[in-house]
């Protein structure tokens, strides 16, 4: 016989952006959290490379990391045991024949920090004694940058989402949701939910959560990133290295508790899936990486890849979707989700709640149309009607 579980709010995933919006909840209302997988985080929250980067992504996604770094600064009392963030700083080093590309960041990210240092050949190359001084013309340091424990601040979310009243439930994948007046209905497996608000964070599977409740989807475009560790060479200390990244965004590495963690950053469009790394993957990182540091790449200790989702314009959505009551968006996290999770968690969750954008997020740069579904219907039709194609 089937149960039927009332709530305020039912959010489907309990990865990062489900777990961050539950957070902000749950002082204020009933919150249920539905997870398809045995446990919260396996996808994209699990595979992440765990770096905060203040300049890292679109202006939306640089104000929003910028505005959550007081919370994990200081996430509070019983939050955490340990530091969300630990210093690690950031190289985005550029060969001659990228030194178009390294201007242009330099240009780009230096107005919104007044830390991040412009590095010549000679500088970055100290920093970081593999690199090449044949091969690299110099860099843009970024010292604010950091580690992030990812585990710590996910299960933060969630054990205080918990305490607060919150329902976490997971091995629940949603079967059927339905609408009928001004309540929504998610069927799983032997039980029903209902409220009048369901918040879809369902990740790589947003948009197909949207279709099972009747709404259009937004386009997003689940994206695979592979990553894998290998050990660093004999008798070099790496621990104190910045994570060192490619100035066209195709390698980077960073240490990796003991080891050294590299990745050919791709961004290859895959279906929603359980996704795993390609060996051709591998095998272009370790090309890229060995031919502008003098590192010899063993066979990968691990290997493993993630899901990294988008909309056309590559910024984060929130918000209720435009032409469907009660249906709350928190998707195309990007590679960006947990670096952002504190700001928009908070944002989201005051926005599902009816009430104004929070005016200390605000004072970032940010506003609920910045955030907004509509936003992505606005850009998508652009990117449409510009398109030769058409």
């Amino acid at each position: 016989m089937a149960t039927v579980s009332n709530a305020d709010f039912i959010v489907i995933g309990g990865g990062i952006a489900g777990a961050s919006v539950a957070y902000w909840l749950t002082p204020h209302a009933r919150v249920v959290v539905l997870e398809r997988e045995p446990q919260p985080g396996y996808h994209s929250t699990g595979r992440s490379a765990a770096l905060f980067i203040e300049t890292y992504g679109p202006s939306q996604v640089r104000a929003l990391t910028r505005a959550s770094r007081p919370f994990f600064e200081c996430p509070g009392k019983g939050f955490a045991e340990h530091l969300l963030l630990t210093p690690r700083g950031t190289l985005f080093v550029a060969t001659e024949q990228q030194e178009r590309q390294l201007e242009e960041y330099w240009d780009e990210v230096r107005p919104s920090s007044t830390v991040t240092r412009r590095l010549d050949r000679v500088e970055t190359c100290s920093m970081v004694p593999v690199l090449r001084a044949d091969r690299v013309v110099g860099s843009v340091y970024e010292p604010q940058a950091c580690d992030m424990d990812v585990h710590a601040l996910h299960q933060g979310y969630l054990r205080e989402m918990r305490r607060r009243g919150g329902v976490l439930h997971c091995d629940s994948e949603v079967t059927r949701i339905e609408r009928e007046g001004a309540q929504w209905h998610v069927h799983t497996g032997e039980t029903t939910y209902s409220a009048p608000v369901v918040v879809n964070a369902a990740g790589a599977w947003a948009d197909t959560i949207a279709r099972m409740a009747g709404v259009t989807p937004l386009g997003i475009e689940p994206r695979r990133r592979s990553a894998f560790t290998f050990p660093p060479p004999e008798g070099v200390a790496t621990a104190a290295w910045p994570a060192v990244m490619g100035a066209e965004d195709d390698w980077y590495f960073k240490p990796e508790a003991g080891m050294l963690l590299g990745s050919p950053a791709n961004a290859d469009p895959v279906e929603p899936q359980d996704v795993q790394a390609e060996e051709l993957d591998i095998a272009l990182a370790i090309d890229r990486i060995e031919s502008i540091t003098t590192l010899t790449i063993p066979r990968p200790a691990r290997v493993w890849a993630g899901l990294r989702s988008f909309v056309a314009d590559g910024s984060l959505v929130g918000g209720f979707d435009v032409h469907t009551p009660g249906f709350f968006w928190v998707a195309a996290q990007g590679g960006y989700g947990i670096q952002t999770s504190a700001a928009m968690g908070e944002a989201c969750a005051a926005l599902a709640r009816g009430l104004a954008f929070p005016q200390h997020i605000a004072d970032f740069g940010l506003s609920a149309q910045m955030l907004s579904p509509g936003r992505v219907a606005a850009v998508g039709a652009a990117i449409t009607q510009s398109s030769p194609l058409r």
